[in-house]
């Protein structure tokens, strides 16, 4: 059972040049009724005044002192890691280090290049029912993968668009080479 659907939980935020957080309180916490406001996710350090991080209701600091923990941290938050998950499993493998976050980000770049190379070899969709079922079964997990948007047919006669999906693979690999350089020049 999901721990976050049974009570509200103030999110926790994080201000990397204090090295401290904080945990904040909602706006309908404050007022009932209170619509969701843009700039309510908007938190600024009651220290320094400078805009916190969220980190997710999983975020546990390091110590004040620990400053190499505290710039892996902000490491993590530059390239997109936090540790916001709905509360059932926690929010996943998170590396403990830089080394860790770059085997991390190279391993996931493996297989979104093994993507891209299934669409750029593949040929065209089948068209008997046999062939669709085979098709589908044998490389489901790089059907299931690409955005809806590059799904089109029927549930029984799917179409791909495989140059589109290739486009969109590419795309992703990119973006884990720059938070891999990102990551590389700390």
């Amino acid at each position: 059972m999901c721990r976050y659907s049974m009570a509200n939980y103030k999110p926790h935020y994080a201000c990397f040049n204090c090295r401290k957080t904080f945990k904040r309180r909602l706006l309908r916490d404050i007022r009932k009724g209170a619509q969701k406001d843009e700039n309510a996710s908007l938190a600024r350090c009651p220290d320094c005044g400078n805009l916190m991080a969220n980190m997710g209701l999983d975020f546990k600091s390091p110590k004040k002192t620990d400053i190499k923990a505290w710039k892996h941290m902000l490491t993590l938050y530059e390239v997109g890691i936090t540790f916001h998950s709905c509360g059932c499993n926690g929010p996943g493998y998170i590396p403990n280090d830089s080394k860790a976050l770059v085997n991390y980000f190279e391993e996931i770049k493996k297989q979104y290049l093994a993507h891209q190379h299934f669409w750029a070899q593949r040929q065209e969709d089948p068209d008997e029912q046999s062939e669709i079922a085979k098709d589908q079964n044998q490389n489901w997990s790089f059907l299931s993968r690409i955005p809806q948007e590059l799904k089109t047919g029927s549930h029984k006669k799917p179409k791909y668009d495989a140059q589109n999906a290739q486009i969109y693979w590419n795309k992703k690999v990119e973006l884990i080479e720059e938070n891999i350089q990102k990551v590389s020049r700390k």
